[in-house]
């Protein structure tokens, strides 16, 4: 028989013990493998004729990835804590069954919840298993759809979910005292919610121990793709609401962005009522060029794998955190982050700084360190969702725009600008209609990513099914400062509190309660 693709790629797969002999035969098709490729340089994937897809491994090792596939989509995986801020005087706590992790079925429906039930499910379930409240006390509370409140008439608050950044866990939103984002949202009148990344200070996986190296086989996109819909699904599904409003810091924005995007999961817009963006991280800044930084960047795969393995991203870290005391492990944890991303604490809090790194590292796993690293990836692109090529298509754009606008008779007119006969650009968008309304807090003098790049985006007409309903570069902010600088309540979370609510509609404004300084906060008008 002659040699073809598909024979060459049956002969790969009997030779792994994956297929039958038999396969090799013209007349059995169900099991000839006809493609082959990879998801990463260093995973094979075969896909046969009837559909199936199986692992270029060992036969015992693909029975054991069959077997996981399998729970899968019966609903287990990563077991993702959610806190929620609430007050005991307003809610009760529910029994731990109530609490305990649930199944990932994403928009599930509720009596206040429709147009659901088609939704695809996610291999994310999440747990409730820690709580944060305005009062320090740490019992645990998730309130089913039908409400647990202490005064069943009393207006509703507001869900808002809150995601971290990079090496964080939700507690970076509790620990600036009352100043603290989270604490502010609840005291305002908003029911807040703060979800943390997979692993987090406790790795937990229904199936799989942390020793386990498919335990850390992940990235940014299965935590913007599964993680964040599982953890607003969660939230929706307790609280009733059809939307929340999202607030996301850093590494927290990438994944919303990325989730958002229309070749990831656009639908999650429609749960969505504003994104709010803080130090959004989707261009690269010039901390990316920095010696360290560059040397990830130039190793290969194979390399990083072999430096830092496929497992969590030097676990050390957490090792240090268990054994050191709290104050000499964030002193000792602010001077590290400062060295590497040259952070300073000039506009923080001296007095309660080592307690703010209480909460950093937590584990992650380094296949998400090399997603922004690594070869080819965020160091060397420059940003999440487009190439380098794209990249600079971009600024030759931006330049002819500016030349244009500066030879010509005049500025042309934003709104000219923002819709404007550029259907090039239309076609290279990110994001489609069903995206949510925007909000983006930009750090004017943070090194690690590039918000103003990502407000050009946006005001020259690259996403023209986003609307943008506030933006706001703060010139003297770095990356930490919008949310642990002693004026961030001034310059952004009274902003975040508004935007939230001028972003909820009418109808479920009237069944809500009114936050504290949003008495005379509009509507959001839709454009003519």
């Amino acid at each position: 028989m002659p040699s073809t693709p598909q024979t060459q790629y049956a002969s790969q797969a009997a030779k792994l013990s994956l297929e039958p002999t038999d396969s090799l035969s013209p007349q059995s098709t169900d099991h000839t493998a006809v493609s082959a490729h990879f998801i990463t340089p260093q995973d094979p994937l075969i896909t046969t004729a009837s559909g199936g897809r199986l692992p270029a491994v060992p036969l015992a090792e693909a029975v054991k990835l069959n077997r996981l596939r399998e729970d899968y989509h019966r609903g287990n995986g990563f077991i993702i804590d959610l806190w929620h801020v609430y007050n005991p005087r307003e809610r009760a706590r529910l029994a731990s069954p109530h609490r305990r992790a649930t199944s990932p079925t994403i928009f599930r429906d509720t009596k206040n919840f429709s147009s659901a039930k088609s939704a695809p499910s996610s291999s994310t379930t999440t747990s409730s298993s820690s709580s944060t409240q305005p009062s320090q006390h740490n019992d645990s509370h998730d309130a089913p759809a039908e409400g647990n409140a202490a005064n069943p008439g009393a207006p509703h608050r507001y869900p808002v979910l809150l995601i971290h950044g990079l090496l964080q866990s939700a507690g970076a939103y509790c620990a600036n005292d009352d100043d603290s984002l989270a604490f502010y949202l609840a005291k305002s009148g908003y029911d807040v919610w703060l979800g943390n990344n997979r692993c987090g200070f406790r790795p937990d996986h229904q199936l799989l121990r942390p020793s386990d190296p498919r335990m850390w086989n992940w990235n940014i996109r299965q935590m913007g793709v599964l993680d964040l819909p599982a953890l607003i699904s969660r939230v929706l599904s307790h609280t009733g609401f059809e939307k929340l409003g999202l607030v996301c810091h850093s590494q927290g924005t990438t994944e919303a962005f990325v989730a958002l995007a229309k070749g990831q999961r656009p639908d999650l817009g429609t749960k969505v009522s504003v994104f709010c963006a803080l130090a959004p991280a989707v261009y690269a800044g010039p901390l990316i060029g920095k010696m360290y930084f560059k040397f990830m960047r130039i190793i290969s795969p194979g390399m990083f794998r072999i430096m830092f393995g496929i497992h969590a991203f030097i676990p050390f870290m957490m090792t240090m955190h268990r054994l050191l005391p709290g104050k000499m492990y964030g002193a000792l944890g602010y001077r590290v982050f400062s060295f590497l991303f040259n952070w300073t604490d000039d506009r923080w809090d001296q007095g309660i700084r080592d307690r703010l790194f209480q909460f950093a590292p937590v584990y992650v796993s380094a296949e998400s360190m090399r997603w922004w690293l690594g070869r080819e990836c965020f160091a060397t692109q420059k940003c999440i969702l487009a190439t380098r090529e794209e990249r600079n298509q971009e600024d030759r754009e931006d330049e002819e725009d500016e030349q244009a606008e500066y030879y010509g008779n005049g500025a042309e007119h934003p709104t000219e600008a923002r819709n404007g006969d550029r259907p090039e650009r239309r076609q290279r968008a990110w994001y489609d209609e069903q995206a949510p309304p925007f909000a983006l807090w930009v750090a004017g003098a943070d090194e690690l990513v590039d918000g103003r790049r990502l407000l050009r985006r946006f005001e020259r007409g690259r996403e023209p099914h986003v609307k943008v309903v506030h933006s706001k570069i703060i010139d003297e902010y770095e990356h930490l400062d919008v949310l642990w600088a002693m004026d961030a309540v001034d310059k952004v979370a009274k902003e975040v509190r508004q935007v939230l609510w001028k972003t909820v509609s009418p109808a479920v404004r009237s069944k809500c309660r009114v936050p504290t300084g949003c008495q005379d906060v509009g509507f959001l008008e839709d454009d003519p």
